[in-house]
């Protein structure tokens, strides 16, 4: 986990033992990003797929009233996770799997409750994203997840979140539409995307943030594609096993990712220790 040093008490003038400026760590509240952090982000838009249609199949509360439910518990767990000192995976990865369904509600509602093409949904979502982009590059001077590490940077950074989700979201059946390729065609299109988007930066030098948050963007449809074809019976081109037994699935492999980290901490970077320096 990356961390900067703070000055927290300018030093005495003078000199002696109580020159010292002390430092204290920021430490990141996001995780780094590893082959674990994709693996889950992907359960995770699998999940918000399949959990937002179970719900609204489910729990007789309407498109509306399931949107409401869910944004409130959102709202709950994200301040749990800005109340905490640093990335805790347990916190943290909730956030996301509420954000996804939370994103994929908000999508559904425009599109079928208000009957928003989703060629403008996209564009709007699109537009949001890009508003938020520039608002905190403009404050903040980074994009960069390395550096959420105030709440400024965490503000943004959530809220970027959520658009991304809501955009893939209708960004994914705006083309699932048009092509009418499939859900699994689908998942095999968006995988390519990107595995498109890391050759560029690996091979042809993109910038890695917006590699970071152009793939962040497109694991979106991917993980709902595969939950379509994981959920929806065999007529409609999926493999039937339903949203109950697909988000089952998902979570609990989730759960066990999430329990693992948490022991390991293998996506965390310890901080070493600042030195003080004498005034």
């Amino acid at each position: 986990m990356t961390y900067e040093t703070s000055e927290s008490a300018a030093a005495p003038e003078g000199g002696g033992p109580g020159a010292s400026a002390r430092h204290s760590l920021r430490w990141n509240k996001v995780p780094e990003v590893t082959v674990y952090f994709w693996i889950i982000k992907v359960l995770c838009t699998t999940v918000g797929e399949t959990a937002a249609d179970l719900l609204n199949e489910k729990a007789g509360l309407g498109l509306t009233g399931v949107s409401v439910l869910m944004s409130a518990l959102l709202a709950v767990v994200l301040v749990v996770q800005f109340r905490t000192s640093a990335y805790r995976a347990g916190v943290y990865w909730l956030a996301v799997a509420l954000i996804s369904i939370v994103g994929t509600l908000i999508s559904d509602n425009l599109t079928d409750n208000m009957g928003v093409p989703l060629e403008t949904s996209t564009a709007v979502f699109a537009i949001a994203l890009a508003v938020v982009f520039v608002i905190w590059y403009r404050r903040e001077r980074t994009l960069s997840v390395h550096h959420i590490d105030t709440t400024s940077r965490e503000s943004y950074y959530w809220l970027a979140v959520l658009f991304t989700f809501a955009l893939g979201t209708a960004a994914g059946d705006l083309v699932s539409e048009r092509m009418d390729l499939g859900y699994w065609l689908s998942a095999v299109l968006f995988a390519a995307a990107i595995a498109a988007v890391a050759i560029a930066h690996f091979a042809l030098g993109l910038d890695a943030v917006w590699s970071f948050w152009i793939a962040y963007i497109l694991t979106r449809p991917l993980g709902a594609s595969i939950g379509d074809y994981l959920s929806q019976p065999g007529g409609d081109g999926g493999l039937g096993l339903g949203t109950v037994v697909t988000s089952a699935l998902f979570l609990a492999v989730i759960l066990g990712l999430v329990v693992y980290l948490s022991a390991t901490r293998k996506d965390v970077l310890e901080p070493e220790r600042a030195p003080a320096h004498a005034g």
